[in-house]
């Protein structure tokens, strides 16, 4: 990381040397805070309330939210604390992760009626999760987990079988997403424990997992922090979420969507960032067009996460095949942006990306948030529904002519 001057010291900027194994297998508790700068000092991640919000704020909240002509939002369930990657049961049971509390819960729709369960506790950071096959899977810091026949045990979950755990043990961009394949596989993100630095060998990376065998590849390198992705179902093409670095000002750099179009393309982290921006110190000579640019630039610090290619029937037929990405928003920057779901359309080779705002209003004032979406997953009726781990809830968003 960059070291700050004596001066900067002073003025009690935070500067942390993490190109060390100490700091990696032990980063301090604001590892991100590491390279503040005097014009962005004392900005932090904002934490949202521990309980949720009560069902009259997510009435109220709704009100708020401004979506196309045709659509409506309505919230699906509440109570929902964290909640982060959801995945359908073969039974219409709505699996949620969470992030920092460690639960797994199981949603049901009971003739209208949702009931919030809690399944798995004491993990460190379920956020991803699948099911497949009958079996839930949760990806937990350092842990693939198989928990079988999952939909029939809500009540007792059978014992978990680690089905792969070659990860490190950090927690520091060490939250993870799923996302399955045609083969069964899954694409799974490797962050690195810090802001910027050169990070060890095993990360920065995206790798394809057979939960199987436990064999795995590496097919992406050069990746900071992903916590989201897709298959284009018109390619097989894996897309991804990235969010860029922080500290270099309220408007660079640009959070990104990526595409891997040959295995292994490198796709900058921590040289360039942007797909033209060399980093002031970690850039070493490298120049971006080394590396694979993005097939779009989503905007400065909106943070994207979860995202899904849009493959339903109910919406009208221009989001046919559409990425929706739920943002998550800032805290790196003063006046925040993002907190929203975004449609980007794309040719099926990634170029010609073109984006728009698709939900918006959970932002509140220049650094308040209402909310805080992070995943979307497809209903078998074609709506979507949206999580928000602030709020603790699940929307759902549908359209009618």
């Amino acid at each position: 990381m960059i070291v700050m001057s004596g001066a900067a010291s002073a003025a009690g900027l935070k500067s942390y040397q993490s190109g060390t194994k100490e700091f990696w297998t032990h980063p301090p508790d604001d590892w991100f805070l590491g390279d503040e700068t005097e014009g962005q000092k004392g900005l932090a991640p904002p934490s949202g309330p521990p309980t949720g919000a009560s069902d009259k704020e997510l009435a109220d909240l709704i009100t708020k939210i401004k979506l196309p002509p045709g659509f409506k939002i309505e919230v699906y369930a509440s109570g929902v604390l964290a909640a982060r990657q959801m995945a359908w049961g073969d039974k219409g049971t709505l699996f949620v992760g969470s992030f920092g509390l460690g639960n797994v819960y199981a949603i049901t729709d009971n003739g209208g009626k949702k009931t919030v369960k809690t399944i798995l506790k004491g993990l460190k950071m379920p956020t991803g999760l699948a099911f497949k096959d009958g079996a839930l899977y949760v990806i937990d810091i350092d842990k693939l987990i198989r928990y079988d026949n999952a939909e029939a045990n809500l009540d007792k979950m059978p014992e978990g079988k680690v089905v792969y755990d070659d990860m490190p043990s950090y927690a520091a961009h060490g939250w993870k997403y799923l996302v399955t394949d045609k083969d069964g596989w899954f694409y799974i993100p490797f962050g690195p424990p810090f802001n910027i630095g050169i990070p060890p060998t095993s990360l920065s990376q995206i790798r394809r997992v057979d939960p199987k065998t436990g064999n795995a590849e590496i097919v992406a390198l050069g990746v900071r922090n992903s916590v989201g992705g897709d298959i284009d179902p018109r390619s097989g093409k894996y897309w991804f979420t990235e969010n860029a670095r922080d500290w270099l000002g309220d408007d660079s750099p640009s959070d990104k969507l990526n595409v891997i179009n040959k295995l292994g393309e490198h796709f900058g982290y921590p040289y360039c960032h942007q797909g033209d921006i060399p980093d002031p110190k970690f850039a070493m000579g490298h120049k971006c067009a080394e590396f694979s640019p993005p097939a779009f630039k989503l905007g400065n610090h909106v943070a994207p996460l979860g995202m899904k290619f849009y493959t339903g029937d109910q919406f009208p037929a221009k989001y046919k095949n559409a990425m929706f990405i739920a943002e998550h928003g800032s805290w790196n920057r003063h006046r925040y942006q993002g907190g929203r779901i975004v449609v980007v359309t794309a040719d099926v080779n990634g170029k010609n990306a073109k984006e728009e705002v698709f939900a918006s209003g959970w932002i509140n004032g220049d650094q308040s948030y209402l909310g805080r979406p992070d995943d979307i997953i497809l209903a078998k009726d074609g709506s979507i529904l949206v999580a928000d781990d602030w709020a603790g809830a699940i929307y759902r968003i549908s359209y009618s002519k």
